[in-house]
């Protein structure tokens, strides 16, 4: 999935290395824990492996698409559908309802079938009786189910979650953990996610250490 990534920014002292020539590949249905301290580089990886970034240096591949070849706009199309998101700050829409917010990457692909599917999925992460409330109605926890459902409705090939504990209370973050767990196993999807819990990285089969922006170790987790 990636080859000798680098990534740089230009600061007032210079050049600054997020990541220095980092090496991955993930296997179809496979789940990998991106682990490291505060700063080494976690979230800017997993942004350069879906593409919403491009890096300085190095390749990456995404669902067979080398994406160094691809515009903004490409590298949205080729998401679109086949990789879903989790975030730490959950990222709904504050104007839509729980069930808007799934169903909008629902219509956005043309499924003919999008609000009985978004429906499906907010039953699934038991919120079938909380579809009107928007984000700002919902808990933490509840708003981070209805990302999941998000995530999860489109079918993806991939589903990147940067830090999906992050914002929640251990009790609710151990619930969101074993739910998102739940449904990739039955969805069968590749899950990459960045985390400082090593609770959440044991229940990945591998596991990517960073430090500074490199590869420290990479094991079964």
């Amino acid at each position: 999935m990636a080859h000798a990534l680098s990534q740089r920014v230009t600061t007032a002292d210079g050049t600054l290395a997020i990541l220095s020539e980092v090496e991955l590949a993930v296997k179809a249905g496979e789940t990998l824990a991106i682990t490291g301290a505060s700063g080494s580089g976690k979230s800017t990886l997993l942004g350069l492996l879906a593409g919403l970034d491009q890096p300085s240096a190095g390749e990456i591949f995404l669902l067979g698409q080398r994406l160094n070849d691809l515009d903004e706009d490409a590298r949205a199309r080729l998401r679109a559908g086949r990789i879903g998101f989790v975030f730490q700050s959950f990222q709904l829409l504050p104007a839509l309802t729980a069930l808007e917010n799934i169903l909008l990457p629902l219509e956005l692909t043309g499924r003919a079938d999008a609000r009985e599917r978004a429906a499906h999925w907010l039953d699934r992460v038991g919120l079938a009786a909380r579809a009107s409330p928007t984000p700002r109605q919902l808990s933490g926890g509840e708003q981070q189910r209805v990302a999941i459902a998000r995530a999860f409705a489109t079918d993806p090939e991939i589903v990147f979650a940067d830090e999906p504990t992050g914002n929640l209370d251990a009790d609710t973050g151990a619930r969101i953990i074993e739910l998102l767990f739940e449904l990739n196993a039955s969805a069968r999807t590749t899950l990459v996610l960045v985390t400082h819990d090593d609770a959440l990285a044991a229940r990945c089969q591998r596991r990517l250490h960073l430090v500074a922006g490199r590869t420290a170790e990479a094991a079964s987790a």
